[in-house]
Order: C-alpha cells, then sequence, then structure tokens
C-alpha cells in the first residue's frame, strides 16, 4: 500500500493565507524525503479556513520544490473552466515536469453556490450542468481522440507540454463519480474524508470497470482524514482547531484555525463540550501504532491500494510532525529523517 498526502493549505489564526501557501511548499519538501508517493493540493474557494483557491498556481511551485513525489491536484473543479484551460495549464506542469504531474478532476464547487456564480465568467445565467461533456472533451485534448468532426479537435496538437501530459484522475464522494469514472476507465480517489462508509461505492467501481486501453485495470485510492501524535489524548487534543472551525463554518461563522487552547474553550463554552465534532465525519487519530491499525483497516475495506492522508491542525510544525510519525509507522521513513 502506497501512501500520499492532500493538503488544503490550513490558514492558522493569528497568521495569513500566504504564510499557510509558504508552509505548504515547506510541508512539500519536507514529505518529498519521507517516502510519500504523491502530494495533492485541494481547490477550495473565498474560504476564512483555507488557502487553496488555485492548485495548478502552487503546484507548479511544489514540483520545482521537491524531486520524488508526484504533484497534482485532489483536485482541479472543472465546472468551474474551460477543459481547454485545463488541458493547456496541466500540459505545461506536465511538460516541465515529466513523469510527476496528476490532473485530478472533482465536481463539487469547492465552495458555496454565491462564490461559484462569482467564479463565472458569463454571469446571465447558472452554469449547465455538463460535467460529463466537460470531462470527455479535457480527455479527449490529452488521448487526441476527439470526434473527427468536433470543432475543437485540433487543439490537442497544440498543447503546450506535448507530448508529455498529466495522469488524469477521477476524484468523488458519491456513487456517481464512481460510475463515470468506471465507464471511462479512469483511476477513482474517493474522500473518506467527506463520506465516510463508501466501500460499496468503490466495489461498484471495481466491478464496473471499462478498460479505456488494453490492459486498463481499476486503480483504487482513498483519501482519509488524520492526526498523528506521541499519544491518543494529544492527538485529539490537536484536532480541536480543526474541530471548532468546521463547526463555526457549518454554523455561518467562517474562521481560521484557532490554537488548541481556544479551540478547546470555544467548544467547551459555546458548542456544549471539548469532544464536539462534525457529524457524519471520520478522523482518525492517536499514537502511531494505533494510527497505522486504522489506516490499514480503512483501506482494507475500499480495497485501495494507495491511501491519501488529509491532517488538518493549528501549528505547521505539528502537522509536520504527524506525516513523519505516519511514514515511521508504515516504514516510510529514511533514518536520516528527524522527527521534530
Amino acid at each position: 500500500m502506497e501512501l500520499s498526502i492532500l493538503d488544503q493549505a490550513p490558514i492558522s489564526q493569528g497568521s495569513t493565507g500566504g504564510q499557510a501557501l509558504r508552509n505548504a511548499v515547506e510541508l512539500a519538501r519536507f514529505a518529498d524525503g519521507l517516502g510519500y508517493r504523491r502530494y495533492w493540493l485541494a481547490e477550495h474557494h473565498a474560504s476564512a479556513m483555507l488557502a487553496c483557491a488555485a492548485p495548478e498556481v502552487l503546484i507548479g511551485t511544489i514540483a520545482a520544490a521537491t524531486s520524488h513525489m508526484r504533484i497534482g491536484s485532489g483536485g482541479i473543479m472543472l465546472p468551474h473552466y474551460s477543459p481547454l484551460k485545463v488541458a493547456e495549464s496541466f500540459s505545461m506542469l506536465a511538460g516541465m515536469h515529466p513523469g510527476r504531474i496528476d490532473l485530478g478532476i472533482g465536481r463539487a464547487p469547492g465552495s458555496d453556490q454565491l462564490t461559484a456564480f462569482a467564479l463565472q465568467r458569463d454571469r446571465r445565467a447558472a452554469a449547465p450542468d455538463d460535467f460529463p461533456q466537460q470531462l470527455l472533451e479535457l480527455m479527449g485534448y490529452y488521448e487526441r481522440d476527439l470526434p473527427a468532426d468536433h470543432p475543437f479537435r485540433r487543439f490537442s496538437a497544440t498543447l503546450a507540454g506535448g507530448p508529455e501530459a498529466p495522469d488524469l484522475w477521477l476524484l468523488g464522494s458519491s456513487p456517481q463519480s464512481g460510475i463515470w469514472a468506471a465507464e471511462l476507465g479512469l483511476p477513482y480517489m474517493f474522500a473518506d474524508f467527506i463520506s465516510p462508509q463508501g466501500e460499496a461505492i468503490m466495489q461498484r467501481y471495481r466491478a464496473e470497470f471499462r478498460p479505456r486501453h488494453a490492459g486498463g485495470m481499476p486503480r483504487c485510492a482513498v483519501a482519509v482524514a488524520a492526526i498523528c501524535a506521541g499519544s491518543d489524548e494529544e492527538a485529539w487534543l490537536l484536532s480541536a482547531s480543526a474541530r471548532v472551525a468546521r463547526l463555526s463554518s457549518r454554523a455561518g461563522r467562517p474562521i481560521a484555525l484557532p490554537p488548541v487552547e481556544d479551540a478547546l474553550r470555544i467548544l467547551r463554552d459555546e458548542m456544549g463540550s471539548p469532544d464536539a465534532a462534525p457529524r457524519g465525519r471520520r478522523l482518525i487519530h492517536g499514537a502511531p501504532a494505533p494510527v497505522r491499525q486504522k489506516i490499514e483497516a480503512v483501506a482494507a475495506a475500499y480495497s485501495a491500494e494507495e491511501v491519501m492522508i488529509l491532517t488538518v491542525v493549528h501549528d505547521p510544525a505539528a502537522r509536520r510532525h504527524s506525516y513523519a510519525l505516519i511514514a515511521q509507522a508504515f516504514g516510510l521513513a529514511p533514518a536520516a529523517v528527524e522527527l521534530r
């Protein structure tokens, strides 16, 4: 089983979005020496908590700052964009970093409805719900198999980074995303941290997978939320910052990640309990050995060959430490890496 990282560039209270982006680059450099397979950047818009509005911008910077990991999007929310523009952007990234760029595609807006509308270029009407057609067009540019009468067919030959191309994945947290991934023969990353218990969706994806090319096989991965620390109690305390920020966001009061002490006070005084947490979410937390066991259990339930780990805490050093402990627990960390 391979381990990878999903980064949402969390913004800590008292810091800035710019610092959150620099923290992402620092974490990627650190993780590059730990043995992680991929480092993906999420897409969220107009967020007080997350500084990841344009993953394609950060992908180039992180790819240049690292040497071993594949770098990509987790994901690009395709309904906001022209398929040609996405194809061109990731063609350039692939051309600059051959064999290291992933293009994870999602359907969700990564925002509320007003923000999604603000992102539209043409605001005379709501954008059409034509994701399958967008995805086929995007794939057609890279595979150069758009129909002969397609008006944009010739653009396949003008992609700036050619002949290099990104590895295309479909991301999702619902049955429909798995159906599309199976029909199109794409690798599939399921967001368990958004929608736990998606095992049946992954099972259906594997059963209905149609190879797009000879020898094609289903590729299954699952993204989980996890925090690892020296003890189970410490890991749970570290989770307080993200728990209160997500509860506040659901209540319509978005905030940056508060320090643990402030988060515990808010949870206790305003939300009824220091152990309050968003419903319907799975968070793996604890010391290294139990965290490994829980991650392996999720991977086994999904029959996933790869697990992508999302860690959101207030302190960037605690986030690096969590990823280092997990890498060490799985035997990834080289002896030269100092845990701090």
